[in-house]
């Protein structure tokens, strides 16, 4: 057997949630490789909405493993909120969730470096969620990271160890905040501590696992496995908009080194997009729309964000920057998102080239800070319900149209189509 990966193929926030949701019934075990709380997965089904930020999406699939593999960040105090409140709707997880012993946690002075490091960079703040993922990351990589499997064995020496090195970096940042002209973050971490270590404990409820021997058992044994991908592919660290990015992987690859997995065992590649684009924070963004348009998408889209509650930024559709993630990926199928936000459009663009400092060019550059001037096709709208259709059939001709357009472009078929937000209003071609 192989594993199916699914990851989103722009800014973010395209839908995936909803489509693990949707595809779960098909495989034994849903697992997520990568990032951490930020992620915010909204489902919606019997009249209620959900938001998952570390749980894969699999979860509402009753006697499917979930798996949150060695890629990910966790942070006990969420993971616990999370979890208690999908207990409360009925979804026991102990028995059905299982956590790397690998996965690195987030701890509370994270967060605080988090808001410390945005402070003392003053006008050049990236944008985080503040949720201390970048600082989490920073710890794996520089070999100072606790990992879930720590809480096994001498937790509060390690912890204790930790906390004391943060707070010294803290300190040098709140001095570089200040001398910016900037106010230093509070450094007083005493009741969001305890809080967490209530987290660390319920955490333990949980079984702990060498997922990477775990998932490879399950594929010789012949199991399915999901690996459900966090954030979209033009935030990878590497491939994305860098430094206005996230701090892991978000390609396909990142399901190999955050599942421990081998290339060879990766079978299909699902990759989501929205028939337009957004983009959540800081950070350029070719085919952003500042005018009514734009507002107009946001406003029947919901674009807000599922964690934070922030605006997202609206633009049309940018077909460079879904060729180039579709390539790094390895995409064989594509799932077109929120189809329906289109339908009161006369006409809808699509950007299928840039100008950068005025050659124009049809490959992603190293930059997209300034120069890059989107070239755009105008395509007649539908002017349609499409919430309405069942299936494909009942699609109006310029949204067929709509769709064998970007299927040419892309050079890759589109397989599944969202057409509203509840799990029913998803039509497979």
């Amino acid at each position: 057997m192989k594993v199916d990966v699914l990851l989103g193929l722009q800014w973010g926030d395209e839908g995936k949630g909803k489509v693990v949701d949707v595809l779960t019934p098909r495989y034994d075990i849903v697992s997520r490789f990568q990032g951490g709380p930020n992620a915010g997965h909204t489902l919606e089904f019997d009249g209620q909405k959900y938001v998952l930020r570390s749980i894969p999406s699999g979860i509402f699939q009753g006697g499917k493993v979930n798996i949150i593999g060695n890629g990910v960040v966790l942070d006990p105090l969420l993971f616990m909120k999370e979890a208690i409140e999908l207990a409360q709707s009925g979804h026991d997880l102990t028995q059905r969730l299982f956590i790397s012993k690998k996965a690195h946690l987030i701890l509370p002075t994270h967060r605080i470096l988090d808001a410390a490091n945005e402070a003392a960079k003053g006008a050049a703040k990236i944008g985080t969620t503040g949720k201390g993922i970048g600082p989490t990351y920073t710890d794996k990589v520089s070999r100072n990271g606790l990992r879930v499997g720590d809480i096994l064995e001498n937790f509060e020496a390690k912890y204790a160890a930790a906390k004391k090195r943060h707070m010294e970096m803290i300190d040098s940042l709140n001095s570089l905040a200040v001398a910016k002209g900037g106010e230093p973050v509070n450094t007083d971490v005493t009741e969001l501590e305890k809080q967490w270590m209530e987290g660390v404990e319920y955490l333990k409820k949980f079984k702990f696992i060498d997922s990477e021997h775990v998932i490879n058992n399950y594929l010789k044994a012949g199991k399915s496995v999901l690996c459900e991908g966090a954030q979209g592919t033009l935030l990878d660290v590497d491939f994305g908009s860098y430094p206005f990015v996230t701090s892991s992987n978000t390609i396909c690859a990142g399901a190999c080194t955050g599942l421990g997995v081998a290339p060879n065992k990766i079978g299909d590649v699902f990759g989501i997009f929205k028939a337009y684009c957004t983009r959540v924070g800081s950070g350029p963004f070719p085919t952003e729309l500042f005018d009514e348009t734009g507002k107009k998408i946001r406003d029947i889209g919901h674009e807000y964000g599922a964690v934070t509650g922030r605006e997202r930024r609206c633009g049309w559709i940018d077909l460079v920057a879904l060729r180039y993630t579709i390539m790094l990926n390895g995409v064989t199928q594509l799932i077109m998102m929120k189809s329906d936000v289109l339908d009161t459009f006369e006409t809808i663009k699509a950007c299928t080239s840039y100008k950068v400092n005025g050659v124009e060019t049809n490959e992603f550059p190293f930059s997209i800070d300034e120069g890059v001037e989107p070239v755009y096709v105008e395509l007649p709208g539908w002017n349609c319900d499409l919430t309405k259709c069942k299936s494909e059939a009942d699609f109006p001709q310029a949204f067929k149209d709509y769709i064998a357009f970007l299927e040419k472009e892309l050079e890759t078929p589109i397989k599944i189509v969202s057409v509203g937000p509840d799990r029913e209003q998803t039509i497979e071609r």
